[in-house]
């Protein structure tokens, strides 16, 4: 089979980006040096193209998981520039397509189960998509913003504005243009670069599956240092429309953390969260899983495992039972249908039920440790 024609635009911009990274770059910081300032300076562009991408590209505009303030939307656009890859409304088409056929070899666009090469970088290489390149059909919401629609339209001068014009102007202000250009605008976009592709193909390789295993996403909280929080994926591939990748409060996830700090700004609203007691679930459906998988071979199987499934069982039902009376509390507090909510029958049944639901999640999980 006759392979895609290759996109010499693309492969040019990768090919001669990386080379002047890895030879002129450092061969300019051996005989000439960067200071603190335009280290400091290229830092902070990574971290701006970055959350352009996680916050604004990925979170707010593919999963429509919070909605935002035009200036906001502005400045992820401008960003979104700086990182080269390509319009608002491309990189959403194409990572809805992504989420809603992955790891399809014939209809994902980076499909994992293609290899590491292709998922990371080969599938921009080719015209592997060519039918549907400019098919929208699945971002006709984002069609409504304008801010998407006048980057998408002025895209090719804003992106040369922002990744010539920034570090020109940088270079000119600090005194060194060849150092800003090669720091800021080479350095700063191979990095901007791999970091965000390490998404596609790394968070699809290397990791946990804590939630599902229906596809090939991955949690690693190690990855998620280099995606801005992004590495938590196996959540993020069974819940897409959570604000948050990293749940937890120890997860790092600085796009979290910015998302959630500009609605204390008013910049945010309406950020979407799936319950707990969904979340808690599905990790404990993915445990009991695994489990039963591990005890398989193991002798008295059969009856481990019918011991595994009652112990499973009944945690769910004391779940269940504890966050229909919690919603029934929180509803109780709200609308003050109860007179003293906090010395009401309803809480002491709260009470009651979360004692007895800490019990046995403590139960269950002495039980998975001790069989596996």
């Amino acid at each position: 089979m006759k392979k895609p024609a290759i996109i010499w635009l693309n492969v040019m911009i990768f090919l001669v980006t990386f080379l002047f990274a890895v030879i002129a770059v450092p061969y300019r910081a051996i005989t000439h040096g960067f200071d603190a300032t335009e280290i400091t300076f290229a830092v902070m562009c990574f971290i701006y193209c970055g959350m352009s991408i996680t916050a604004g590209y990925h979170r707010l505009w593919s999963h429509k998981a919070y909605q935002a303030h035009w200036s906001l939307r502005l400045i992820f656009a401008l960003g979104g520039a700086f990182a080269l890859q390509n319009s608002i409304l491309h990189w959403s088409s194409d990572h809805r397509v992504h989420h809603k056929h992955v790891d399809n070899n014939d209809k994902d666009p980076y499909s994992a189960k293609k290899g590491f090469w292709f998922s990371h970088i080969g599938w921009m290489c080719r015209k592997y998509q060519d039918d549907r390149y400019d098919d929208y059909a699945n971002v006709r919401d984002l069609k409504k913003d304008a801010i998407v629609m006048w980057q998408h339209k002025y895209y090719i001068p804003l992106l040369l504005i922002m990744n010539f014009g920034i570090p020109i102007a940088f270079g000119l202000w600090h005194g060194d243009i060849i150092n800003s250009l090669l720091l800021v605008g080479v350095f700063r976009l191979v990095m901007s670069h791999h970091t965000t592709f390490f998404i596609n193909s790394l968070a699809h390789i290397w990791g946990t599956q804590a939630y599902t295993d229906k596809n090939t996403a991955r949690d690693n909280g190690f990855l998620a240092l280099f995606t801005f929080g992004e590495g938590y994926h196996n959540y993020h591939h069974i819940f897409e429309n959570d604000y948050r990748n990293g749940i937890r409060w120890w997860h790092f996830d600085p796009t979290k953390w910015l998302i959630k700090s500009c609605e204390w700004l008013g910049l945010t609203t309406k950020l979407r969260t799936i319950p707990e007691d969904k979340i808690e679930k599905s990790r404990l459906a993915m445990t009991l899983k695994q489990t039963k998988a591990k005890l398989v071979s193991c002798p008295n199987a059969e009856q481990s495992i019918a011991y595994l499934q009652q112990e499973y069982d009944l945690l769910i039902k004391k779940m269940n039972a504890y966050y229909q009376v919690r919603k029934a509390l929180i509803t109780a507090k709200r609308e003050k249908v109860v007179a003293d909510v906090e010395k009401s029958e309803l809480m002491a049944q709260y009470q009651d039920l979360k004692q007895h639901l800490i019990a046995q999640r403590k139960s269950w999980y002495l039980l998975t440790e001790k069989l596996t």
